[in-house]
């Protein structure tokens, strides 16, 4: 019966997530709203989050795949914001946290306290990515917000369990907490590499797009569990399981640019799939967790009234430790400046933006369903109520506040770089110039070859070569329409009218191999290959005249 309540929450999540896309809304947003209203509703199955299978089975894809779409160029010139965002704010923010609670609430320990901050502390940028693809940012900022994203958990896990193990009485010194913190980052980065490097190896020579599919899918996971069960000193060390699945993204997502068409197509595919299934899945089980937030809130040993206002207080004051830390960080010497290598600062808007994108998500409530009943002593776990209902409030809170307001805010400042949108089109027209000369340069010299091999008169071979040429040159005329045009211009650009005849002609010849099927005069494999052909055609046309004119 889970497994069906499970299946149900899933379909209902993905229709939720259609509906959004048709009409333009935010769909993590909509999804936990709906969640929040459903787990009102008396008699509805309860779905209780289970903390190993959000942090081994979900969280590793989907920072897997993060990894992969990365450049690890620009990954590494934003490095220094990045762990300013994602480790140091990380700390700082748990620290932060971890006092107001202790003064708050001073029947709780401050090693618990601390506990809450780490569960609290990494912001989970699925729902800032999306809106900012959406409405375009920067570049910059965008990478910024990615790589934030992909270190951070790693940062916000590592403290949790020295603030756990604190709190059950097997914690060291400071020093001690730092080698772990150090051990983890060094394990985790070095099997995500020999994981990354072994996997890039073996796929290079296997040819076979499906199954470099499938040796690309168990990385996340394997990696993930391989680094945190490695142990090398004691049970206290070991390595970080995101920092691998990072690692191992960011390499094989820079080998996948020298990998056959056919295999990055399919992986393309494959991880949008997955990642549509999976943020689904994890935001609407976020939504209903409120039976369960409410049913320790019930059991805490304070009362509702006191719990209430430090739910709000820990809310606030997450959201506001992030605002002046971005802004002072990008104020300092150019030494801590955000934005790495850039000699002037950004515009205060970008600060604004940044400072705000700090929705919490469900690596924050898996966390805090995962700390655990009771001590090595056998005494219930100091404060486990409390910072469920506290790690509950911020990421649904920051969640709604935050990601609703985020995109009023973006298109009111408008934070964009029109410059950065024109550098793209004079690259992108640069690159395409430079692959056609060298496919006509290269035709040229296969040419005189091809003669001296095939048996052809040189009127024939002329005809073949300006078949070729014509190619070439018309995937180049279709990109210089797509890019210098006004969409005016595009719609009656001849080339516009070519891709969309073409397209007429493929839709005809796609029915009249549907007839035939239906008439009983081909087999469905036949049926299944011609349509293949059919498909990839008018895939290889141009896809970038035909998205902007659509």
């Amino acid at each position: 019966m889970e497994l069906l309540t499970l299946m149900g929450v899933l379909a209902a999540a993905l229709g939720l997530t259609a509906l959004a896309r048709r009409y333009n809304l935010s769909a993590p947003l909509l999804i936990v709203v709906v969640a929040l209203g459903v787990s009102f509703i008396p008699g509805v199955p309860r779905i209780e989050l289970e903390p190993e299978l959000i942090l081994t089975l979900v969280l590793p894809p989907l920072l897997y795949s993060t990894a992969l779409e990365s450049s690890f160029a620009q990954f590494k010139a934003a490095m220094r914001p990045i762990v300013a965002l994602g480790v140091v704010l990380v700390v700082v923010t748990a620290v932060v946290v971890g006092l107001c609670v202790h003064l708050l609430l001073p029947d709780m320990p401050m090693a618990s306290a601390l506990v809450l901050g780490a569960v609290v502390a990494p912001p989970d940028a699925v729902t800032a990515v999306a809106i900012g693809r959406r409405l375009g940012l920067p570049r910059r900022l965008m990478t910024v917000l990615t790589g934030e994203s992909l270190v951070n958990d790693a940062a916000a896990l590592t403290l949790y369990k020295i603030a756990l193990a604190a709190v059950l009485g097997t914690a060291g010194s400071i020093g001690h907490g730092f080698l772990i913190f150090l051990v983890a980052a060094v394990l985790g980065i070095g099997v995500g590499l020999l994981a990354g490097m072994i996997v890039g190896a073996i796929r290079r020579r296997l040819d076979d797009p499906l199954m470099e599919s499938v040796f690309g899918i168990i990385v996340p996971f394997a990696v993930y569990v391989t680094a945190e069960h490695l142990h090398p000193f004691s049970q206290d060390f070991s390595g970080s399981g995101v920092l691998a699945v990072v690692a191992a993204g960011l390499y094989l997502g820079q080998q996948s640019l020298h990998a056959g068409s056919a295999t990055r197509v399919q992986d393309s595919s494959i991880w949008a799939s997955l990642d549509v299934l999976l943020e689904t899945l994890v935001f609407a089980l976020m939504g209903l967790q409120l039976p369960f937030v409410l049913e320790s809130t019930n059991s805490a040993a304070s009362d509702n009234g006191t719990l209430v206002i430090a739910a709000f207080v820990v809310l606030v004051v997450t959201i506001a430790v992030r605002i002046p830390y971005v802004f002072l960080t990008g104020v300092l010497p150019h030494a801590l400046r955000l934005f790495g290598g850039e000699r002037t600062s950004p515009p205060w808007r970008y600060f604004t933006v940044l400072s705000w994108t700090g929705m919490r998500g469900v690596v924050t409530l898996a966390a805090a369903t995962g700390v655990p009943l009771v001590t090595h002593t056998g005494a219930p776990f100091p404060g486990r109520d409390e910072i469920q209902l506290f790690a509950f409030a911020v990421a649904i809170g920051t969640l709604l506040v935050q990601g609703l307001s985020l995109p009023v805010m973006i298109r009111k400042l408008k934070v964009s770089n029109e410059a950065e949108a024109e550098r793209d089109e004079q690259e992108e027209l640069h690159a395409r110039e430079a692959a056609m000369n060298a496919a006509l340069k290269r035709l040229d010299e296969m040419m005189p070859d091809l003669l001296s091999k095939v048996d052809v008169s040189k009127e024939r071979a002329e005809r073949i070569n300006a078949r070729l040429r014509g190619l070439v040159e018309t995937r180049y005329r279709g990109a210089m329409a797509a890019i210098s045009l006004t969409a005016e211009e595009r719609e009656a650009s001849p080339h516009a009218a070519f891709v969309l005849a073409r397209r007429e002609l493929l839709l005809a010849q796609r029915e009249a191999v549907l007839s035939c099927r239906a008439a009983g005069e081909v087999d469905d494999d036949v049926v299944r290959k011609v349509l293949r052909e059919l498909d990839l055609e008018e895939l290889a046309l141009s896809d970038t005249l035909t998205s902007r004119l659509s």
